[in-house]
Order: structure tokens, then sequence, then C-alpha cells
């Protein structure tokens, strides 16, 4: 029997957003041929959206959206001039994104190309004109400025993965990224100033790079504190298959900023998900284990053990409708998939307020606790990176409930036959409750713990 100790006198710390993703959701103002998942964002509480390869998906603009060289499409205007911008489609992804209460996360750059002519990721020819152009871009979204906005847009991230291809790579090969590392921190630098001293109450940061520990976030780390280049947050990715992985990940990088004086800036995984292998059978398996209830355990253990790492934010890959979404059916996204309620589950956790102790003898059973004004919540998964396995017995400890009167223990589950559903109550009259459960592999269960009734 694998055991589960939660302990409610020991606080941990604020609870975090571990359940944001990257894109919104997709809904039409008219009600014309609207399928829409706007109140499935909403029920989730999704707290931040990514507008990364946003382009890609025809619904929230394709083309016409996000990038920088999609709203400012001729580098030869002028870049003080509104006619030059072109922010139609991407004021109505934004404000979809705001209707349902979700605060974007503003992607500066462009999606990524894998085709063999590139567009948004060629080296701007003017650093310091993109740099203006993205503070016009800054403006109309949070100032107003050219018929525009005044949102709470925090984050702005300089660009995506400029660290996927080396220097000398073939042409087709640099999907992200056109030149060298110099360059791009040469171009970070000048941009990052800029922006800062425009907006010096924003967040400005990134690089989104494809992993935060090698040689190249090295040289780029070195190259910002050389400078004093802004580095409001740094912005990496990771794709597994174990949680465990990204839970080391996630401490590694926060003592690499550390060690090079970013004791401040935050530490943002803004790209994650299961991936076994990039190509042939294991890319197929990937994708399928992504939308399935693999692929929720998955979500579910990544979310729980994040909360307590070194980490700011944890942004998930994709909510956009494509092949590694697999919270939503990729058709029709009214339909959820099993991935879905693991952020609607720790969504439950998160407005509690307040994080706890949660401790597990076996790495397999991931956990985390919070508890407020409301209650108290546990959310469990069993996870491991096989396609079979026996059940789990569980004993799940509660520790420190409340004494003064009887308490309700309702458990929710997600199964392959339940989806975050209510399938058992009880009700305890002690201090310490001592609860016993059964987990099939890739199943998750919220325990939630509330003054019963009298």
């Amino acid at each position: 029997m694998f055991n589960v100790k939660v302990d409610f006198a020991k606080p941990t710390g604020a609870m975090k957003p571990m359940h944001a993703v990257n894109n919104g959701p997709v809904y039409k103002f008219t009600v014309d041929q609207r399928i829409t998942n706007i109140d499935a964002f909403r029920d989730a509480g999704i707290p931040y959206a990514r507008t990364h390869d946003a382009s890609f998906y025809s619904n929230y603009g394709g083309e016409h959206t996000i990038d920088v060289h999609a709203i400012f499409k001729d580098f030869s205007k002028d870049e003080n001039d509104p006619a030059s911008y072109d922010f139609v489609l991407t004021d109505e992804y934004l404000k979809v994104m705001i209707f349902a209460g979700v605060e974007p996360f503003y992607r500066l750059g462009s999606k990524i190309e894998h085709w063999p002519k590139k567009y948004g990721t060629l080296v701007p020819p003017d650093f310091g004109k993109w740099a203006r152009i993205c503070e016009h871009i800054i403006r109309h979204y949070t100032e107003g400025w050219a018929d525009g906005f005044k949102y709470d847009i925090r984050y702005w991230e300089i660009w995506n993965e400029p660290d996927g291809a080396a220097d000398d790579a073939p042409y087709v090969d640099k999907k992200c990224w056109g030149g060298t590392r110099l360059q791009f921190c040469e171009l970070y630098d000048i941009a990052a100033k800029h922006l800062k001293s425009c907006f010096p109450h924003l967040m400005i940061g990134g690089p989104a790079v494809c992993y935060p520990i090698k040689d190249w976030v090295n040289f780029f780390l070195d190259y910002c504190r050389e400078h004093k280049s802004p580095l409001d947050f740094f912005s990496w990715h990771q794709y597994a298959r174990n949680p465990r992985d990204i839970e080391r990940t996630e401490k590694l990088a926060r003592e690499l900023l550390d060690s090079y004086g970013f004791t401040e800036t935050e530490s943002i995984l803004n790209e994650w998900n299961y991936v076994k292998g990039w190509t042939g059978d294991d890319w197929l398996y990937s994708l399928r284990t992504e939308k399935n209830l693999k692929g929720s355990s998955f979500i579910a253990g990544t979310i729980a053990l994040s909360q307590y790492q070194p980490l700011d934010l944890l942004m998930y890959y994709d909510a956009r409708p494509c092949a590694m979404n697999g919270m939503f059916c990729t058709d029709f996204v009214c339909d959820k998939l099993k991935g879905y309620y693991p952020f609607w589950m720790f969504n439950k956790l998160f407005k509690l307020g307040e994080s706890f102790e949660s401790l597990s003898d076996d790495k397999s059973i991931m956990s985390c606790a919070a508890a407020g004004a409301e209650g108290k919540a546990v959310m469990l998964t069993y996870y491991r990176d096989e396609d079979e396995a026996e059940a789990a017995a569980v004993k799940l400890t509660l520790g420190n409930l409340s004494c003064d009167k009887p308490t309700k223990i309702s458990f929710y589950l997600l199964d392959a036959a339940h989806d975050a559903e209510l399938v058992r109550e009880e009700t305890v009259n002690c201090l310490t409750a001592e609860l016993y459960l059964k987990l099939d592999l890739f199943s998750t269960y919220l325990v939630t713990a509330e003054p019963a009734e009298l």
C-alpha cells in the first residue's frame, strides 16, 4: 500500500498558476456556426494563455494574427503610423480571451516555421525598429494607442526557441530563428531595454528556449548579465515522458538563474506535454497519449509536482485545436477530452489560496493539497510511463482537519469511466482522517473536505 500524507498545519506558500495554457478559447461573438469551449475555460479558471502558434489556427485569425510580421506586414513602413499596422484579427482573438477571463501572455515574434521558406523567423533588418514596432503593439493593447485597448496584459515575451538550431545549421532547419545566437542576444538586448524603458511596470522577458540546461542558454544568460539586459522572466520548454523529469528540470532552471545573479527573475515553463519521441512510431504514440487517459494523468502529475517547485508559472502546450491538444476534441472543441479535467480539478485547489504539505512514499503517486476559507482539497494521480500496471492501493491521511464539527469528504474521480465525477462521500469527526483509495493506472482523484451540514 502507498501512503500520501497531507498536513494542513504545514503551509508551503501561495497556490500558483500551474494551470495556464498556450492559446485561448474558440469563440465567435456572432452566433452563426458557433462551436465553442469558452465556458470550459471559465470553469477551469485558466489564468493565462500564451499566444504562441496562434496563427496556425484559422478561427483565431490565422496568418493575420499575433505575430509581429502579421501585424506589421511591411517592414519599410513608418512604425509610428497607425496605418502601418493591421490589428483587426488580433484584436478579436484577445477580446475572446478577455471575455473568458483569461489574461493573454503575449509572445512577440513568430510562430514556428517548419516549411522550407521562412517568413517571420528571419533576422529583423533593424533591431531598433523591430523593438519600436513591438512598443506600438504593446501600446495598442495596454494604452489604447491606434484605437486600441487598456487591457491588463503583464507578460511580454521576446521570441520563441531561438536556440532550436545551431549557428551553422542548414536554412531549412532554422525553424524559429534564422540567425546566430550572438545576433539573437543583440536583438534581445536592444528590444528588452527599449520595452522596459517604455513600460517599466510590465514583465519583459523570454526567450522561450527549447530546454534550459545547455550551452546556448549559458551564452544568453552571460550576455544578459554582461550587458545588463532586462530579464523579468526566463521562459523555457520541456517535453518529457515522466512528470518527475520536469520536476528535476524546474529545480535546475532556478539554480541556473540564481547562479548568474538573476535571483529575482521569474522562471516560467511555458511549453510542456508528454513526448516519447519526435519521429516515427514514437511521435504517433506521443500524440495519441496526449489525448487519452495516460495523457491526463501526466498533466495532473506535472501540475501537482510543479506547485511545490521553484517555478512561477506553468503553461501547457497546447489548448489550440491541434494534434497536441489533450484538453478538447480537435473537430468539436465543445467536447472535453480526459486531459481537460486535471485543469478543472487543480482550479478547485488554486481558488482556495494556500498550498500545504503533501508527501507520497512512492514516486508514481503525485499529489498536491490546498486549503482556504472555503475548505480543503487534495489532487492526486497514479502515473507510470507504462501502458499497463496493477492498481495502486493508497492510504490518504488528512492531518489537522477541524475537530470542532464534522467534516464532509467528497471524492471526484477521473478514470476511464468517470470525468471528474462525484463517486463517494463520507463524514468524519476527527482531527486526522485516514482514507483508503484504489487507483487504477492513470486515474486521478480530487478529494475535498468541508464542514458537514448539521
